[in-house]
């Protein structure tokens, strides 16, 4: 049964300064176009003085604008990102100070299933929002990647970027809403993408020059491919077989912005021209979890997307998950 939820506005933020391609290849000793012909990607934006909850806070403002909401009107913060600003508190708490809600009592929580946690928290959420346990959620998906990056792990350094996303959602009283879902985890993955340290394994008061690599970002992205593409057929079968529609049905295809190769060969295997196949890594690059709604919020700013059409988004993260789900906007 369709769950009664719709996305009632968007909003997004990058970080002031863009690095271009060419300012990659010097970085890392690369000859001029090496990282871009290797990722796709031709420019992103890092932080210099943002923060996450700064430019969580930022792209909600805009979300309510879009909304047509007021700040007031909202009655629970979740934060859906694969980066925290801090261990502790939530992501979600830090957002509501930076919005002057700090005395508001509205619920602030975290969901994070890396590249996927803005997939995970629009599902979860969504259950609540269908029985009216709350009236105007927003979900914020805010990543600084650039700080943990690996620079002499060449191809997969030169994916990421940062920027947040915020979607408000509210219940739907029309034919909005979440069709189908579905996420599967392979665990056998658990090693393919990781930080290893900083959390009781191996905590910040043992770093040193022997641990330093533990606790930057170390991924393999070939076996994460190799797995993910092994498996992603059966799981939209699973997911599609919930509904009575088919790939064809989708107006839009979104997916997780991992690489410009990987996307290119995931649309072949799907079948899905390049108009239905929202792509925004060569402007962004790989912004772990807001790249799903990153690439949402684009195609309606670029009039590609409208009221009623269906949608698939669908995205794989470290764990290794595959994540998907069918939507009508």
């Amino acid at each position: 049964m369709k769950r009664k939820v719709k996305i009632l506005g968007t909003g997004s933020y990058v970080p002031k300064r863009v690095v271009k391609a060419e300012e990659i290849d010097v970085l890392i000793g690369k000859t001029k176009g090496w990282s871009e012909k290797k990722s796709g990607v031709k420019q992103r934006f890092f932080v210099e003085n943002e923060t996450a909850s700064y430019m969580a806070s930022e792209a909600a403002k805009l979300a309510i604008k879009d909304a047509e909401i007021s700040l007031s009107d909202l009655d629970c913060i979740v934060s859906a990102s694969g980066t925290n600003e801090q261990a502790i508190p939530c992501n979600a708490a830090l957002i509501q100070k930076q919005l002057g809600l700090q005395d508001s009592g509205i619920p602030c929580f975290d969901f994070n299933s890396t590249c996927l946690s803005f997939v995970t928290a629009l599902d979860m959420m969504s259950y609540a929002i269908d029985q009216k346990r709350f009236q105007h959620v927003l979900i914020v998906s805010s990543e600084i990647s650039s700080v943990g990056l690996n620079w002499s792990q060449h191809e997969s350094s030169i994916l990421f970027g940062d920027g947040a996303c915020a979607f408000i959602l509210t219940h739907s009283n029309e034919s909005s809403g979440i069709i189908a879902s579905k996420m599967e985890t392979f665990s056998e993955g658990a090693e393919f993408s990781e930080i290893r340290g900083g959390g009781t394994k191996i905590h910040p008061r043992n770093f040193s020059e022997q641990t330093e690599n533990d606790f930057l970002f170390d991924m393999d992205g070939r076996a994460i491919f190799k797995l993910s593409y092994k498996r992603l057929t059966e799981f939209l079968e699973g997911l599609f077989k919930q509904t009575q529609l088919s790939m064809k049905d989708m107006q839009m295809v979104i997916p997780h912005q991992a690489s410009a190769s990987a996307m290119k060969i995931i649309r072949k295997k799907l079948g899905v021209e390049e108009e239905r196949f929202m792509s925004i890594i060569e402007d962004y690059g790989n912004v772990i979890a807001a790249s799903i709604p990153l690439a949402f919020h684009e195609a309606l700013r670029l009039g590609k997307l409208k009221r009623g059409d269906l949608v698939l988004l669908l995205g794989t993260s470290a764990g290794l998950s595959i994540g998907g789900i069918v939507l009508e906007y």
